[in-house]
């Protein structure tokens, strides 16, 4: 069973307001899962996230580059990572019941995302207000 999902809140705000719209949107898009759901849905949300990943990350390295922050390369590999369980759990989908690849999902977002933003995109956030060191 999985933890209570993570609720967005203003802590969580690095301090950009499309970063932290995204990011909200990343919990929204989680809590489609708290019921478990039907194939459509399950598959549906999949591809949203996948969408999500690509468009995200990617703005946040290009304005990480901008402010010449320089803990840009590990952050990339971070995101690495995430892309690569993703990956992975797309692979492993077909093989997996929709209760486990909703229960995937949520603890991608509820706990690899949600400990991500915390902590390394913390890093980033006295960047924002200065644009660079």
């Amino acid at each position: 069973m999985n933890p209570p999902l993570s609720q967005w809140s203003s802590k969580m705000e690095v301090g950009i307001p499309r970063i932290d719209a995204q990011h909200k949107q990343l919990f929204d898009l989680a809590a489609t899962f708290g019921d478990k759901g039907d194939e459509i849905r399950v598959m549906k949300t999949i591809l949203q996230l996948c969408d999500y990943v690509k468009v995200h990350l990617r703005e946040e390295e290009v304005m990480m580059e901008r402010w010449g922050f320089p803990g840009i390369e590990a952050h990339r590999q971070e995101h690495k990572k995430f892309k690569g369980m993703l990956v992975e759990l797309l692979g492993n989908a077909k093989a997996m019941t929709l209760d486990q690849i909703a229960d995937e999902v949520h603890r991608l977002i509820n706990g690899w995302f949600y400990n991500h933003i915390l902590t390394v995109d913390f890093e980033y956030k006295p960047y924002v207000k200065t644009g660079g060191p």
